[in-house]
């Protein structure tokens, strides 16, 4: 999702038309990729994860910049597009310098590009990508949001029509008494919600689990900071990222803290909610767990949350009900729902939690509403 952000709002900063492609998981032409012995398509339409301005949308009143289109558009109207190599922009001192601010890179593609007169212009498939994904874990990369925060592509930001369906399909586990129905807005049926506003005391949470705890370990040994977006300065939780370590190693001291913040505990858990609903200037209601763990751990999770507080409800990721379809985007759901929670609870150092909190920051939620283990 990072790099269709970027490669949006560069798009729609230069005027032209964000070429989209499918979400490609493996691109050697098969129907089905193994995933952690799970067979997943290989290929899935990026209309199948995201609506609006992204996938061709309606650009917001006002706004010339033509619509996104599709790779098999592009194809057909620009055979012959000028092709771009990322390195003849990206030198050394731009992609490894810390001290390079991800603006500079930014300010230097649009120079580039709109030194092409040619309408088509694609930057060759098999080139790192423009901003690589070490930039976003720095805050270097926070530089880019003056150009980001107003941009369509993260104020008009969309949810496609399966993943809005999802939602309906399992409206009562993120609102409380709430009828679920794919027939929601419909003539007769209940009025149609908006989908840009919060859900009233919902506290949505981000817990890791699976492989993930060999992840949080090697970002202890290697003293690796949180994503970019999750370290506005207007946050109070924080990461003080220790300097006693890194390169394959660290103290034990460092490594627990690594965990807690990373891979925490069920009573670590319970105590950062019971702390952040104290603290909360929105009363929290109810809980919806984002997670890929174990069907019993999340029971004991849910039994621990609500033994600590008085919560009208506890659902997670566990309690859904999918169609076929929508389980190999059903990641985007939760995405969708934490955008809209009244408080988030993430995790510092995952894409997921740090591109959640950038549209919750582009919609105007309080900083303070986006939390930390």
């Amino acid at each position: 999702m990072q790099d269709y952000v970027m490669n949006g709002l560069l798009a729609h900063s230069t005027g032209r038309s964000f070429v989209f492609d499918d979400y490609i998981w493996n691109p050697d032409g098969s129907l089905f990729s193994d995933y952690n012995g799970h067979l997943i398509p290989s290929r899935i339409p990026l209309t199948a994860l995201l609506g609006g301005v992204m996938v061709g949308g309606q650009m917001p009143p006002g706004d010339t910049t033509p619509r996104a289109v599709s790779k098999t558009f592009f194809n057909k109207v620009c055979p012959n597009p000028t092709l771009l190599q990322v390195a003849d922009v990206n030198d050394d001192r731009m992609r490894f310098d810390e001290d390079v601010p991800a603006s500079y890179i930014f300010e230097k593609w649009l120079e580039k590009i709109n030194s092409i007169e040619d309408p088509c212009v694609e930057i060759e498939s098999n080139n790192n990508a423009i901003f690589e994904y070490w930039i976003f874990g720095h805050k270097r990369m926070l530089s880019i949001w003056e150009y980001l925060k107003n941009s369509p592509v993260s104020t008009h930001w969309g949810w496609s029509p399966l993943i809005h369906d999802a939602y309906k399909r399992n409206r009562r586990i993120f609102v409380p008494n709430a009828r679920s129905s794919i027939f929601e807005g419909l003539t007769g049926s209940a009025a149609a919600e908006n989908y840009t506003n919060p859900i009233p005391g919902l506290l949505a949470l981000h817990v890791r689990r699976g492989d993930f705890e060999d992840h949080c370990v090697h970002l202890g040994k290697w003293s690796s900071n949180w994503n970019a977006f999750n370290q506005f300065p207007e946050f109070s939780d924080k990461f003080d990222r220790p300097t006693d370590g890194g390169w394959g190693e660290t103290s034990e001291k460092n490594m627990q803290m690594y965990m807690q913040r990373c891979f925490p505990t069920i009573e670590q858990i319970v105590q950062k909610v019971t702390q952040v609903r104290v603290e909360s200037e929105k009363p929290l209601t109810h809980i919806y767990i984002m997670t890929n763990g174990a069907t019993d751990w999340v029971h004991e999770l849910k039994e621990a949350l609500e033994s600590s507080g008085n919560w009208d409800q506890i659902k997670s990721s566990r309690d859904l009900d999918i169609t076929w379809e929508q389980k190999f985007v059903v990641q985007a759901l939760d995405m969708f729902v934490a955008q809209r929670s009244e408080v988030l609870i993430g995790n510092g150092w995952s894409s997921l939690t740090s591109n959640v909190v950038m549209l919750r920051m582009a919609r105007g939620l309080l900083p303070d509403s986006n939390r930390f283990w």
